[in-house]
């Protein structure tokens, strides 16, 4: 496990990361994938909870431009996600000496989740989790990111992100928000990426979230290669696993158990 002061250097850059539980070669390993304005703080207690819960070590990292991470330089490509999926976590889990895993993906990290899950070969991984991915773009969306953005410029949301970010703030919070709004990313879509992920997923979302809708979950449901099963949670927006965590912290412990469990 190549982890140094809180660090892991992967593509090239050192990245923030921290570790939960037994090590790579002692159990699975859940990876968490943060959301778009997210890093490894903002996961607060979930990920060492959910490592408990299962007996799996837990990898929790922030992406380049997040957290402690080094800084990304802006703008970024309206395929950041791709990027993130098919180059730069491949890389994190070697560094990392990941043997097998399961994703947690949260929204953005959710559909890094699923790129990775089906356009890596070979890829060392058990099953997929997914907290409001998005696999194509809805308008909802757009609307939501465009008013976080004004939340960003007046009404404090930046100093609560600052606390999170600290000098990558700006970084972060632009580098998501100017892709999300960029025209070209309206033809954005990853669901080329379904058909071939052969490992179980659990596709999960509030009913209320205003990041995107349950055509979201269907989709992914529908479409992927191996077994799937979604999870509507009420009286929960874009974040389940703070909004609802107990409920979310049972159902991702329940599908682990699962998956990992041998058949007979």
């Amino acid at each position: 496990m190549s982890l140094v002061d809180g660090y892991v250097v992967a593509a090239g850059h050192r990245l923030e990361a921290v570790w939960h539980g037994p090590p790579p070669d002692a159990a699975p390993t859940l990876v968490f994938l943060h959301e778009g304005l997210g890093c490894v703080s903002m996961w607060r207690e979930f990920p060492e909870k959910l490592a408990e819960a299962t007996g799996c070590g837990a990898l929790v990292y922030s992406r380049l431009g997040y957290g402690r991470s080094e800084q990304r330089p802006l703008p970024w490509p309206v395929t950041y996600m791709h990027d993130e999926g098919l180059r730069v976590l491949p890389d994190v889990l070697s560094a990392a000496g990941v043997r097998d895993c399961i994703l947690v993906g949260h929204s953005d990290g959710g559909s890094v989740a699923l790129v990775y899950a089906g356009g890596v070969p070979a890829a060392p991984l058990r099953g997929v989790i997914t907290e409001a991915a998005h696999v194509f773009l809805e308008d909802e969306s757009v609307e939501s990111v465009g008013a976080a953005k004004q939340q960003y410029l007046r009404n404090g949301l930046k100093e609560r992100l600052a606390r999170h970010h600290g000098e990558n703030t700006d970084c972060a919070f632009f580098g998501w928000a100017e892709s999300w709004l960029n025209p070209a990313f309206r033809d954005w879509n990853i669901e080329e990426y379904l058909a071939p992920i052969a490992v179980p997923v659990l596709a999960m979302q509030g009913v209320d979230d205003r990041y995107g809708t349950e055509a979201q979950v269907d989709a992914i449901v529908s479409q992927v290669g191996g077994e799937a099963e979604s999870l509507m949670l009420p009286d929960c927006g874009h974040s389940p696993h703070r909004e609802q965590e107990a409920a979310t912290l049972d159902a991702m412990a329940g599908f682990i158990r699962r998956i990992l469990t041998p058949a007979g």
